[in-house]
């Protein structure tokens, strides 16, 4: 999935993916094996540029080559760098995709590669096309590229560059690659066909002069050659059999074949396009996430809000979450628009087998038992996850004064369906006792800051011991031992299911949700969760899923919402997308 020309994004449909063969493209491995084809072998590769971080677009790909590759015995994938413009690359971006693909789980091995340890040999293929004459050097400025190609509907106009000798053209290209022209004087075109109907066939570029500092090869080179020619070569110097791309380089893979056969390569491999993912309420394009960053409006690539495979982690979701996305939504052949929905589903399943629960009170209200025992503190047992009985038990104490929700409380109940605490009304204190409410207390504001409260001694444990039905169930820290925390609620960072929908003279930007981060900063929470490590993630009974966050400290933790217990997107959702 490279952007390394920028292809137009293809246009979202509303197309249930689940209609397309999610296995097309393993039916073809499997056929090309039973026959022969690439002498029985599966190598793949997954070619990223390292102009930004990966996100979860990228991990379709991933699961996909990666996939592909691990279910054939003998099967390998290659990690290839497309490192062919140097003035957006950086070895962060390079260091951090290789940190991406780890923690989601795979290995490459030894088989690392980077276009630019082929520089040598792409130029010496770029020669071999000069001398064969199917390739020269053009002196058109790039206006002058792009008004002479025509356009779908006309044929394109030869270059008056178009025909100078071989010589000509061998001594011009070697000057380019000695530094002795300004960038943008002259290009190394293919000579193909300028009627073609492929817009792409009509004598493509192949090489650019291109001043800047590449994080590898330094200032050894001044020519960089373009993806098309790059990536194919690449793909064939490397042995690999299936070249697995988005769809929007269906149209480019005239040139890919048509460069191979020009040099009669060795090893011809086949690209299989497939559908990019499109996902509901974010964008999944480099340039624009790249665009959030530096102008400031997320907190950089690793931004929870953010779509990128490192924002997601810190978010609190897991491998195994995106990698069951990744196998639900499948392998479609035409694009469409994914509803967030089965990511946000996928995490909550796996975190609802492997997270410890803890009680943790959000926006708290002080609540003061009157006839509890003063100084008095207890210690009951809490379930540390039903799903896993391996998980165990902890202890959480229990004291006279302890906090609960706000929400939990109300001056007069609204109905008889009401359950919550309420003047005369009793609730159940999650593994505590039976409480009911005697007062309250209000500031000079009007706002309720205490709540007075009778316990029933034999309810402990939260058992009725008499039989009576106490419907509403509190969760609650004890005001004594409660540790304050920082709490940031997540939610959608478009308001827009495609972002990109924006009226005339608009831009994406205005699309972005205001309510995007919640930040809670008086939140009280067990002393359990003092000193988890960063990315330890933990359900809060009653509220979600949340992560601790690397800006934790054993004083005052910090954490993030990965996704709540239950879709409540899901309604607005679907009726946003029709």
């Amino acid at each position: 999935m490279n952007e390394a020309q920028n292809p137009p994004e293809s246009d979202n449909s509303q197309e249930n993916s689940s209609t397309e063969s999610r296995d097309f493209i393993r039916e073809i491995v499997a056929a090309d094996l039973a026959s022969g084809k690439h002498g029985g072998r599966v190598q793949t590769r997954f070619p990223p540029e390292p102009n930004g971080y990966l996100h979860i677009g990228h991990a379709k790909s991933i699961c996909l080559n990666f996939g592909v590759a691990e279910e054939n015995e003998g099967g390998r994938c290659n990690l290839r760098f497309d490192d062919t413009n140097p003035a957006k690359e950086e070895q962060e971006f390079v260091e951090s995709i290789e940190e991406d693909l780890r923690w989601l789980g795979f290995d490459w091995g030894q088989r690392i590669f980077f276009a630019s340890d082929y520089f040598e040999q792409l130029y010496e293929y770029a020669l071999e096309l000069i001398r064969r004459g199917l390739a020269y050097v053009d002196s058109l400025g790039a206006e002058e590229i792009r008004e002479h190609r025509g356009t779908l509907t006309e044929p394109g106009k030869n270059s008056p560059y178009r025909e100078r000798s071989v010589e000509e053209n061998l001594d011009l290209f070697a000057r380019m690659r000695a530094g002795e022209f300004e960038d943008g004087a002259h290009v190394l075109r293919a000579k193909i066909d300028m009627s073609s109907p492929h817009i792409v066939m009509r004598d493509p570029t192949l090489y650019r002069i291109r001043r800047a500092h590449h994080h590898r090869t330094g200032d050894a080179w001044c020519i960089y050659p373009m993806y098309d020619f790059t990536h194919c070569l690449s793909d064939s110097i490397e042995e690999i059999t299936h070249s697995l791309c988005t769809l929007e380089f269906e149209n480019h893979r005239p040139l890919y074949d048509w460069v191979l056969d020009a040099l009669e390569t060795p090893c011809h491999p086949q690209q299989i396009e497939f559908a990019r993912l499109n996902l509901a309420f974010t964008l999944l394009s480099k340039r624009k996430l790249m665009r959030l960053v530096t102008d400031g409006l997320v907190d950089g690539w690793d931004d929870p809000r953010m779509p990128t495979i490192s924002g997601l982690r810190r978010r609190g979701y897991t491998p195994e979450a995106i990698r069951a996305f990744c196998d639900l939504i499948g392998v479609a052949k035409r694009d469409s628009l994914v509803e967030m929905t089965p990511l946000e589903n996928a995490v909550r399943e796996h975190l609802n087998r492997i997270a410890p629960r803890y009680m943790a009170v959000l926006r708290p209200l002080k609540v003061i038992i009157d006839n509890y025992p003063e100084g008095q503190v207890e210690e009951f047992e809490a379930i540390n996850n039903p799903e896993d009985p391996q998980a165990g038990t902890r202890k959480v104490p229990f004291s006279k004064e302890l906090f609960i929700e706000q929400d939990d409380f109300r001056e007069e109940a609204p109905n008889r369906k009401y359950f919550r605490l309420a003047p005369g009304r009793e609730i159940r204190l999650r593994y505590a006792y039976f409480i009911t409410c005697t007062s309250f207390v209000k500031n000079e504001m009007g706002e309720v800051i205490e709540v007075h409260c009778s316990y029933d001694p034999e309810s402990r444990g939260g058992s009725s011991p008499d039989g009576r039905r106490v419907r509403g169930t509190s969760h609650w820290v004890s005001a004594a031992h409660a540790v304050p925390a920082q709490v940031r609620l997540y939610d959608r960072l478009f308001t827009k299911p495609n972002p990109n929908e924006v009226e005339e003279g608009g831009d994406f930007t205005d699309n972005l949700n205001p309510a995007s981060l919640e930040l809670l900063t008086e939140c009280m929470v067990e002393p359990n969760l003092r000193g988890l490590e960063a990315e330890s993630r933990v359900q809060f009974e009653r509220q979600g899923y949340f992560c601790v966050d690397r800006d934790s400290s054993s004083e005052r933790p910090v954490f993030n919402r990965t996704v709540s217990l239950r879709d409540s997107w899901a309604k607005i959702e679907k009726a946003l997308m029709g």
